[in-house]
């Protein structure tokens, strides 16, 4: 397994570049964009893949996405990467503005012509006809020529799992992904996706964030975190079908009825011991380095996610410095 980290800032990411950190990545949110934080990764660092991980997909046209990627090739030749995630359909309706009616229909067309717009050679027109993009595209200036660069899907339901296997480079998993998970759901519908094209699913890589919260001096309020994370997502009704396959419904109707009541803290109280160690990597060096070991799908590439849910900045770098000295010292 390779391992990277949010980005966690320069002086945090120079060191964990020194350590091996292969990879670092950009999440989004109201107050932060995927693209400006890439390009503080392309300027600060000089090995690891850097990326969006992920940008909302559909908040942007094939054309911004595309241009945002060869800018950032710019600064970091060969080793820029995509990961695009379609949101929720309430975000895209309510927040973006966007149409995101059949998401997995949608997501492959935008990478097909994100990737005409990638590798087409100066001078080549740019034409792309499908039932959500229409695209023609004549740009003189001498700007483009082929650019080499994965794209990856955020993918967690079946349907765009297929997807990533069909057109993409690979997933770029969710914290909430269990080894089940991985291996009764991700890696028989990339492989269903893939064979519909004559890919073979095995070349597709596997990324994903892990939970990962360490703190030798107060374990505890680590391990809170990250039920605290857990709790947080499975308040969604996106992942149903992950907590389904676990059979922890239970567990998610008492998250949910808490996360409603007005004291989200206490959703941690339902996330248990089995649900927490299948999913986050937390507690002081020892443990979490024995939950480290114990999962047998841990993504390819692997992004050590600090919680965030009711987690300071402060406290969210703490663990990113922690991460960092796990893996160094492993």
């Amino acid at each position: 397994m390779q391992w990277g980290l949010p980005w966690p800032g320069e002086q945090t990411a120079a060191e964990a570049e020194a350590a091996g950190a292969a990879a670092f990545c950009s999440g989004e949110f109201a107050d932060l964009s995927a693209y400006v934080t890439a390009a503080d990764m392309a300027r600060s660092t000089a090995t690891a893949m850097v990326g969006p991980g992920i940008a909302y997909a559909f908040a942007r046209s094939p054309f911004v996405h595309a241009s945002s990627v060869r800018h950032l090739s710019k600064q970091a030749a060969g080793r820029v990467f995509l990961g695009l995630g379609a949101g929720t359909s309430r975000m895209n309706r309510d927040w973006f503005a966007v149409d995101s009616t059949h998401p997995a229909r949608r997501m492959a067309e935008l990478i097909e012509v994100i990737r005409l717009y990638l590798t087409a050679e100066n001078g080549e027109k740019i034409r792309y006809t499908g039932d959500f993009y229409r695209v023609d595209a004549d740009i003189r200036a001498p700007v483009l020529g082929r650019l080499d660069v994965p794209i990856l899907i955020g993918a967690f339901n079946r349907i765009m799992l297929r997807t990533a296997g069909r057109v993409a480079d690979g997933v770029l998993g969710h914290g909430l992904f269990t080894d089940r998970w991985w291996d009764e759901v991700v890696d028989p519908e990339l492989a269903r996706g893939a064979g519909a094209l004559g890919r073979d699913s095995g070349d597709l890589q596997r990324w994903g964030w892990v939970i990962t919260a360490v703190n030798d001096d107060d374990p505890q309020r680590a391990v809170t975190d990250a039920r605290l994370q857990i709790a947080f997502y499975l308040t969604v009704r996106t992942y149903d079908s992950l907590v389904e396959l676990h059979g922890w419904q239970d567990q998610v109707d008492a998250i949910r009825a808490a996360f409603r009541s007005g004291d989200p803290r206490s959703m941690s109280e339902h996330v248990t011991d089995e649900m927490l160690w299948a999913v986050a990597v937390c507690g002081d060096t020892e443990q979490a380095r024995e939950m480290l070991a114990s999962r047998k799908r841990l993504p390819d590439t692997a992004f050590l996610a600090a919680p965030s849910f009711l987690v300071s900045p402060r406290r969210r770098a703490g663990y990113d410095a922690a991460a960092l000295r796990m893996m160094r010292d492993r």
